[in-house]
């Protein structure tokens, strides 16, 4: 059984652990149900009849409209070329955009920077300081003049947007995406603190047009020196496929989340993640490889029933030891799907897949790991889990927030009530993460916020909640 990661010794008491000397870790509670594809489920989910308890909100930034993916910088691990490439680790010092303390959550806006591609969607990755006692008011236009703008004296500043200053063709102009941008109206972060980079998944146009998988330097623009020339730092609907494709699958539909899966069982060394499309299915893109399928269409319940179709969000959390299991949000299917990941020494294999469903789940829109991995080399990021985690589920169908086992159990609800506003309602919540020392959670929110005047959208902080033994 592999050793546990030195994250999951911190936190011994928030786990269900037997060990000696933290050596080993007990094996997250077999699934009762058998493996099977998601059912339908009725438009209005069933909830507890419970009233949960009320988790006050902080507010941490308002006037981010399309507040989707949501995550926390954290600290690149030494052997990545974030910390080790003097250039890139500039970006990590403080107050730069790449803090360790700050946050990173993507918008539908370019905050008044000009489209890269008229044809495509604004969208925006903002850097966030969530320190400080008053909400951030970002401002609706701060950005006009294109590049890693920032605004509030730094505390907000432009990662990357679909703008000229972060198009594919500046770091590979022969790819066969160079005139992609880094991102467009981007659902997703996903950050290889391990051993890599940040990447996004993307919705160009219509969720059910091609979308965009995309790999992030420090300075906002796509991959420079790409190992794979035909992809450079952008994936994009049929263009990046693999050239001897293991698995069949595209980007046939827009990208609506993604999560690190570590190294390439080739022995390569090169990053693989996970990809979810609005069509239900699952991908796989290899940094220097290109994109192999990996699970069918329908493995969710498809998202893409028209032009504007809410919600465009699948949130992932991988458990990566002692068995891997890519747990994915099936928010029309009002389920988690859980996935249990092999492979052949080539690429990644499912070996089957069962559902978790509950009465607390209402429109699960997205996942976190309530103690994330931060310490091992190969796996840290902010949708891997630390051995033995639970998950946090975010429900947009009623503002409130499950703790979960990764057996199905409930162990805490609560409902996220906000200053000035009460308690969050329906369609609210679009993302959820965790801080790297497991003590606080982000939510990335729809509709307006106190201070935010007309402009929706932003940004809350909450208490961590339901580990066991606490109250």
């Amino acid at each position: 059984m592999p050793r546990l990661s030195a994250s999951v010794c911190r936190f011994l008491p928030l786990l269900l652990i037997v060990a000696s000397g933290c050596q080993t870790a007990v094996a997250p509670a077999a699934p009762t149900l058998a493996p099977t594809r998601p059912t339908a489920a009725p438009a209005s989910a069933p909830t507890s009849p419970a009233q949960p308890a009320e988790l006050q909100a902080r507010i941490v930034a308002v006037g981010v409209p399309g507040a989707a993916g949501i995550s926390p910088v954290g600290t690149f691990h030494a052997g990545g070329p974030i910390h080790d490439k003097p250039d890139f680790a500039a970006y990590t010092e403080g107050g730069r955009v790449l803090d360790p303390e700050r946050i990173l959550v993507t918008s539908s806006s370019n905050f008044g920077a000009p489209r890269a591609r008229d044809d495509q969607a604004e969208g925006s990755a903002l850097s966030l300081d969530p320190r400080g006692s008053d909400p951030l008011v970002v401002p609706p236009t701060f950005a006009s003049a294109g590049g890693q703008a920032s605004a509030l004296n730094g505390r907000v500043q432009v990662f990357a947007a679909q703008s000229p200053a972060f198009l594919n063709r500046l770091t590979a102009p022969g790819a066969a995406t160079a005139d992609q941008p880094a991102v467009s109206d981007p659902q997703s972060i996903s950050i290889n603190n391990a051993f890599g980079r940040v990447w996004f998944a993307n919705i160009p146009t219509a969720a059910s047009q091609p979308g965009s998988e995309t790999i992030i330097d420090p300075d906002g623009r796509p991959l420079a020196d790409a190992p794979d020339a035909q992809a450079g730092g952008v994936f994009f609907g049929a263009l990046t496929g693999r050239a001897d494709q293991k698995i069949p699958g595209s980007l046939a539909s827009g990208g609506i989340g993604n999560a690190l899966l570590g190294k390439s069982p080739d022995g390569s060394t090169k990053a693989v993640f996970a990809v979810v499309t609005a069509d239900g299915a699952l991908l796989q893109a290899h940094a220097q490889k290109g994109v192999d399928g990996l699970a069918p269409a329908g493995t969710i319940h498809p998202l893409t029933a028209g032009a504007n179709a809410t919600p465009r969000h699948s949130g992932l959390a991988l458990n990566w030891t002692p068995d891997r299991i890519l747990y994915v949000a099936d928010p029309a299917g009002n389920a988690v799907v859980a996935v249990n990941l092999g492979d052949d020494g080539s690429v990644f294999r499912v070996d089957g897949t069962h559902t978790l469903s509950a009465p607390e789940l209402a429109t699960p829109i997205d996942l976190a790991a309530a103690v994330p991995e931060v310490a091992n080399p190969d796996f840290s990021s902010n949708t891997t889990m630390a051995g033995g985690s639970d998950l946090y589920v975010a429900n947009r169908g009623n503002g409130t927030l499950v703790r979960m086992r990764q057996d199905g159990h409930v162990l805490a609800v609560r409902q996220v009530t906000v200053p000035g506003l009460g308690p969050l309602g329906t369609d609210r919540i679009n993302g959820i993460a965790v801080s790297p020392d497991a003590t606080r959670i982000w939510l990335s929110v729809s509709g307006a916020l106190p201070g935010a005047g007309d402009v929706a959208g932003g940004v809350l902080e909450v208490p961590a909640f339901g580990a066991a033994g606490a109250p």
